[in-house]
């Protein structure tokens, strides 16, 4: 453990009730968040400092995880995390899918709190034909002139089935060795994994277009190849549900600049509750919101082709819960956005954001995404 002096620990502790008396006024709502400074970059990770050394938090996330094996043995419990009530006390977050679940939930859990979250099923935001396009101006549907923006409309370019085309976002650039690749979800690239609807399954050097075929009435010649998938079969072995894809010299800007959030930094960092998010992304295009919950065990569904395949869920640990008030910040489309902290210039990426429902979206922490393809973000 990082050693620090009492005086260190004293004004973090100061900061840190400060600026969590901030996150709970603005936390009563999911109106957007504004916009925070390049400077309290330095608050931000004080606090995040600081509450890894809390001992009643970690204490709490040890409860939740002690107990989660038992509470999703019920089907209407879809997942656990750990989060702060309205008064700033560390509880336990249990995610279920009925309001009879709800009466049957505990008040508390070996002394620690429990918060109840009523939610739709959490699936896998892949989308199919449909609204999307994002606001303020700048579309995140339309095709662009190379070298194009992230954030936008794309995908796999065979991604139909059965009567249906699919297709994503296009979320970020990373480095992997010498190569510049276009960074999304498993599910958005490469989940057809089954010869069903469409005869084929995903494979490496398959092209991945900008935008989407759910973007270009499902015709991939009205697209453009912007990059060539690399598959990896994220699903169902590992954690993360990400994919990526090498980008075709001359399509991609080379310094990842991400449609109306603009080039990012090559750092990332590590979320902490009520820290301030935005995102970019195909269908809701540029928006914000915040980080409710840490450390979420998330059972999601999934299908294996774009429509039609069969179905499986898969369960994560340790994930990040966002608020998503009626699918402000995260809609069908959206999967593969990244998540990145609320500065104006050069944010952090802190997450990948893939799943949800109309209140809740969960993301994958960008630290363990990257580590799974021995990968560095590009960025200033």
């Amino acid at each position: 453990m990082k050693r620090q002096s009492i005086t260190r620990l004293a004004s973090l502790l100061i900061l840190t009730l400060a600026l969590a008396g901030l996150f709970m006024f603005q936390g009563c709502s999911d109106s957007e968040v504004s916009p925070v400074s390049p400077a309290s970059r330095e608050a931000d990770s004080l606090v995040r400092e600081f509450g890894s050394l809390n001992p009643r938090l970690r204490e709490v996330m040890t409860i939740q995880e002690s107990y989660t094996p038992s509470l999703m043995s019920s089907p209407e419990v879809i997942g656990t995390a750990t989060t702060f009530t309205e008064d700033g006390e560390p509880a336990v977050l249990i995610l279920v899918t009925s309001e009879k679940a709800v009466t049957r939930m505990p008040a508390n859990l070996d002394g620690a709190r429990v918060e109840i979250l009523l939610t739709d099923p959490i699936v896998a935001m892949k989308g199919r034909p449909g609204g999307g396009g994002g606001g303020g101006g700048v579309s995140h549907t339309a095709i662009q002139t190379p070298p194009i923006q992230l954030g936008c409309s794309g995908g796999w370019r065979h991604d139909l089935a059965n009567g249906y085309c699919c297709g994503g976002t296009l979320g970020s650039l990373i480095q992997v060795g010498g190569q510049l690749r276009i960074l999304s979800n498993y599910h958005v690239f490469e989940a057809d994994i089954v010869n069903g609807g469409n005869g084929r399954s995903a494979s490496t050097g398959d092209p991945i277009i900008q935008p989407a075929l759910i973007d270009i009435g499902c015709n991939a010649a009205s697209g453009q190849d912007v990059a060539t998938l690399v598959v990896s079969r994220a699903l169902p072995n590992s954690n993360v549900d990400a994919s990526t894809a090498n980008i075709i010299s001359g399509m991609v800007d080379p310094g990842g600049a991400i449609l109306e959030i603009g080039t990012l930094s090559s750092q990332t960092a590590g979320a902490f509750i009520g820290q301030a998010v935005k995102k970019s992304g195909r269908t809701t295009g540029l928006t914000r919101s915040s980080i409710s919950g840490l450390n979420a065990t998330i059972s999601v569904a999934y299908e294996n082709e774009c429509a039609g395949g069969s179905a499986f869920t898969k369960t994560f640990t340790g994930q990040i819960v966002i608020k998503n008030k009626a699918s402000k910040f995260l809609a069908g489309g959206d999967s593969g956005s990244l998540m990145v902290e609320d500065v104006t210039t050069n944010p952090r990426a802190v997450g990948l954001l893939f799943a949800g429902s109309s209140t809740t979206a969960i993301a994958n922490p960008i630290d363990e995404v990257l580590n799974h393809f021995n990968a560095t973000m590009v960025g200033n």
